[in-house]
């Protein structure tokens, strides 16, 4: 088992626990919204994606952060998931991405998506 995301404590007052997939879904949050820079002893994790709540929406936008997440993903996850796509659609002022990937442990496809902006 491994330590659940966020930080808490479960009903016999231990650290929460949680499941493989759920644990791999929580590392790939963190990184999304974990801005670089960041943590102090680790300066080049995260993916930045905050940026984007006030940049203008274009193909060109999409294409970018897509390849900055997918960079983001393989550079601190690759050894543990292969991402298979990833999608970014802006409405309004929100934006949902969702990343469909496979564990190379147990071979499973999974899909996660993750929302933030106003309507999130």
């Amino acid at each position: 088992m491994q330590v659940d995301f966020p930080y808490h404590f479960d009903g016999r007052d231990r650290t929460a626990e949680t499941t493989e997939a759920d644990h791999i879904r929580d590392l790939i949050e963190q990184i999304l919204f974990t801005n670089p820079g960041e943590r102090v002893n680790r300066p080049e994790f995260g993916a930045g994606i905050y940026q984007l709540l006030f940049a203008p929406v274009s193909a060109e936008q999409v294409a970018t952060t897509e390849f900055m997440i997918r960079g983001a993903l393989q550079q601190h996850l690759g050894r543990r998931i292969e991402v298979q796509d990833i999608s970014a659609r802006a409405h309004d002022a929100t934006i949902t991405i969702t990343i469909a990937y496979r564990n190379l442990t147990t071979g499973a496809t999974d899909k996660a998506s993750f929302t933030m902006g106003e309507g999130a």
